[in-house]
């Protein structure tokens, strides 16, 4: 879809955007990141924080936003516009590098201005990924980098617990190599009421090499940390367009779990496309199904 053709498709979807949002019981979200790679199949770019990205967010259905942010100015008006188009931001995405001598206290720095606006705009969760050495290398960070990162890991949760906000811990596929001893260290080594798990099954279950086993291993290891999960399901380890309960990863599983354990994290929708994944549904629609997918897997939580 070209985006002469894309504007009036959107100006349609937002006209009964109030017909389909739905009641205000469970409180869905969505992160930025599936919209960018939804825009970027279709040669469009996506600008995270637009009206016009937002009035899409919003026609789909969920209530929430998770943006990544770089820099405080990224809030500028943000408020207002988060208003205007009914959506909350109750956690957000922030990279840091924190295994670095020079870069780590400038990036907890960083991070903290960030949180400070954050805190203005009611939200709760600060999700970070200390970012990898290098993507798609080989590269890992050494014993002595990984100890440093998880002492300015937990530095920074005590920092935003301090300001009333929750740190969560958040993996990507890359620190699962090396018998995923980033991934662990980061866990093992930090205090578990001041760092908490956001949780990407999909993340798990694809640097563990397709494997069901390894995810819910990591939910009886981490799970009582579990405060956000991040929702992603593929079929046949691609990603799928629409989230579903059925697919590589058994949500229904991973939702009952949680509920024997009366822990309700924070639900972030990441329904992301990648290459080989099915090409039916423009990102409103296919996002409007996946919130609608999650809130029937997690009913219970209004109970």
């Amino acid at each position: 879809m070209k985006r002469r053709q894309f504007i009036p498709c959107l100006a349609a979807t937002l006209t009964s955007a109030a017909e389909v949002r739905p009641a205000r019981g469970l409180h869905v979200a969505t992160n930025s990141y599936p919209w960018g790679t939804f825009a970027k199949r279709e040669n469009q770019g996506f600008k995270l924080f637009s009206d016009e990205a937002l009035a899409a967010v919003s026609s789909a259905g969920v209530q929430g936003y998770e943006g990544s942010f770089s820099s405080p100015e990224d809030f500028n008006d943000l408020g207002s516009r988060l208003k205007a188009h009914g959506l909350e931001m109750r956690s957000l995405y922030v990279n840091s590098t924190l295994h670095d001598e020079t870069q780590g206290p400038e990036s907890l720095v960083q991070v903290m201005k960030i949180a400070q606006q954050a805190v203005e705009l009611g939200c709760r969760i600060v999700v970070t990924n200390p970012s990898p050495i290098r993507w798609g290398g080989t590269q890992d960070k050494s014993d002595e980098q990984l100890r440093l990162q998880a002492i300015l890991l937990n530095d920074l949760g005590a920092r935003l617990k301090k300001i009333g906000l929750t740190l969560a811990y958040h993996n990507h596929d890359v620190e699962l190599r090396a018998g995923a001893r980033e991934f662990h260290h980061m866990l093992t080594a930090t205090d578990p009421e001041t760092v908490k798990f956001c949780l990407d099954a999909h993340w798990i279950y694809r640097g563990c090499g397709n494997s069901q086993v390894a995810l819910f291993d990591v939910l009886q290891h981490y799970g009582e940390r579990v405060v956000e999960l991040h929702l992603r399901q593929s079929g046949g380890g691609v990603w799928n367009e629409v989230f579903t309960a059925e697919g590589d990863i058994h949500y229904a599983r991973l939702s009952m779990w949680l509920k024997e354990r009366s822990i309700r994290p924070h639900l972030v929708l990441e329904q992301a496309v990648e290459e080989g994944s099915p090409h039916t549904l423009d990102a409103v629609t296919a996002h409007r199904q996946g919130q609608e997918n999650v809130r029937g897997l997690f009913a219970w939580m209004q109970e």
